[in-house]
This record gives structure tokens, C-alpha cells and sequence, in this order.
């Protein structure tokens, strides 16, 4: 049986790589954002990819990148304040990460965000070849104990998805303050020669650049004196 004769379903069976989806009870305001605010900036899988993925956005944008796994938004609302002529995707499977980015979207008018609350590996199928300038993933969920460790998103199966939907020479960006994630995730790469790593010197990976702004888990990591790891990878 060839790949294409099996059914979409079991030829993805992807492994779930988040844990819970829902927090705290949503006020009034929260849950109206999600009826009336989320349909209008989701990206819509059941429609046709653009050939050019900028087409999802206003007239004038000249790139799209992509953040998985927003957490609070912070990275992601000054990205998108940052780079106005950039259309981003933020992709996030918890409802209390989209209603953030929502009110954010809400209060400011923040018209380069679309939103997909769900695991990103169907959208990277659904995007077109070389579709992303820069993707983001920080602070991924660890999955410390061994037996879950399978479940870590960033692995060579994603980096292969990635490889088809990224420009060449666009960027994947990488923190975790998980020691042994920074290590599967360079062994990761090492196993997928379309990427490479572009550190020259230690603080390439031990600093975090200026247009890296910090997120809240970030400040945890801080807090509890953890080291942090910053990771730039080029699409060859």
C-alpha cells in the first residue's frame, strides 16, 4: 500500500504535543471575543492555501512568518507592532493564549495577525512551498520525563514540514530553558542538513538579540535561575 492510498487520518496520526486546552473561566468580554472577533482572523483550513501566502493578509505585505505556540502573545503582539509590513501566524492550541491575542488585536486594531488555535502541523500541510520567512517557537513544552519526551514537538519530523514550507535562508528561532531540549533539538538539526546552525560564538546562543523580545515563561525561567538557550537555525 503506497502512502496516498492510505487515508489522510492514519497517514497523519500526528502525536499530541500540548496538554490541556482550556484554563480559566472566560468573563463576558473574553467569550465574545472568541464568537465575534476569532472567526474573522482565523485562518481558515477548509478553503484552498493562496499560491502567495500574503494574499492572507492586506495589500502591501511583503512576508509572512509564523509563531507556534504563543503562550501570553507578548512575543507575538511586538512582533506584529514591530514589523507592520509583515503578515504573521500565530498558532496556538490554548484558549487562554488566543484570547490574549485577541484582546491585544482588539484594543490596538492589529490588522497583520491571524490566529489558528490547534496543532500547527496541519497548518504547515496546508501552507504552500516557501511560504514563511521567519518562524518562531519558544519555550515549548518540554515534556521532561522520559517516557513523554516522544511528544516534544521540535524533532526532525517537524523540521522536515518546516523545510518544505520555509524560504531558503529564512530563519527558525528556538529558546528553551530545558538542557536536554537544547540538546535533542541540536541533534535534531544535525539529522536534517537543510538547516543549519548560525551560531559563531557562545553569546550567538547564550544572549537574546534586541527584536527578541521576552516572554512571561522566559521571566519564570529567571526566576527560578534556570539557563536560557537561544537558537537561530537558517533554512539552506
Amino acid at each position: 500500500m503506497s502512502e496516498r492510498d492510505v487515508p489522510p487520518e492514519v497517514q497523519f496520526a500526528d502525536i499530541r504535543s500540548f496538554g490541556r486546552r482550556r484554563g480559566r473561566k472566560l468573563s463576558g468580554r473574553q467569550a465574545s471575543l472568541l464568537t465575534d472577533l476569532l472567526p474573522r482572523v482565523s485562518v481558515d483550513l477548509g478553503q484552498p492555501a493562496p499560491a502567495d501566502p500574503t494574499q492572507l493578509f492586506s495589500p502591501g505585505t511583503s512576508a509572512v512568518w509564523l509563531e507556534i505556540g504563543f503562550g501570553g502573545a507578548e512575543h507575538l503582539i511586538w512582533q506584529a507592532r514591530a514589523n507592520p509590513n509583515v503578515g504573521f501566524i500565530g498558532c496556538e492550541p490554548f484558549e487562554d493564549g488566543i484570547v490574549k491575542a485577541l484582546t491585544a488585536i482588539d484594543a490596538d486594531g492589529i490588522g497583520n495577525l491571524k490566529l489558528w488555535g490547534d496543532d500547527v502541523r496541519p497548518l504547515l500541510r496546508w501552507l504552500p512551498d516557501a511560504s514563511l520567512g521567519r518562524v518562531f517557537m519558544l519555550f515549548p513544552d518540554p515534556w521532561p520525563k522520559a517516557r513523554h519526551q516522544k511528544r516534544r514537538l521540535f524533532s526532525a519530523s517537524l523540521l522536515t514540514e518546516l523545510a518544505r514550507v520555509m524560504l531558503p535562508g529564512a530563519e527558525l528561532r528556538l529558546a528553551t530553558d530545558i538542557g536536554d531540549y537544547a540538546r535533542t533539538a541540536l541533534l535534531a538539526v544535525a539529522e536534517t542538513p537543510v538547516f543549519k546552525w548560525t551560531a559563531e560564538n557562545p553569546d550567538d546562543w547564550r544572549v537574546r538579540p534586541d527584536d527578541w523580545p521576552g516572554t512571561r515563561y522566559e521571566a519564570k525561567a529567571v526566576r527560578e535561575g534556570r539557563r536560557r538557550y537561544y537558537f537561530r537555525f537558517a533554512r539552506r
